[in-house]
């Protein structure tokens, strides 16, 4: 449950970055790309739809997405989601607690814009 609700906040917080956040805004300005965030049961999950600019999210386990962030459970996901230490995904997917489905390029854009916003 928090997973879910730390992903639904994560959709407002960067629908309002990309309005007022100028290093974000110009960051996402070029590029098309779906980010899915679940968890490996799929009982957690939220498509994060970039598109020139403008930011849209959807509830649910999709299929077509560029990019799956698949953590091992909601737990994992919400504790490396929030942690302050600027190397937890890299050691959860270390650790085999993260996969990374499609093209991993975007995985790494989405992190690096991650950053403009926190």
């Amino acid at each position: 449950m928090r997973l879910s609700i730390l992903l639904i906040a994560l959709a407002q917080i960067l629908k309002i970055a990309a309005v007022t956040n100028k290093a974000f805004k110009h960051y996402i300005r070029k590029t098309n790309a779906k980010i899915l965030i679940k968890t490996a049961d799929g009982e957690h999950a939220r498509l994060f739809v970039f598109n020139k600019g403008t930011i849209s999210s959807k509830k649910g386990d999709h299929k077509e997405f560029d990019v799956a962030l698949v953590w091992k459970d909601a737990a994992t996901g919400f504790s490396v989601m929030t942690s302050k230490e600027a190397d937890a995904s890299f050691n959860a997917a270390a650790q085999g607690k993260l996969k990374v489905e499609g093209m991993s390029v975007f995985a790494q854009w989405f992190e690096d814009g991650m950053k403009l916003v926190m």
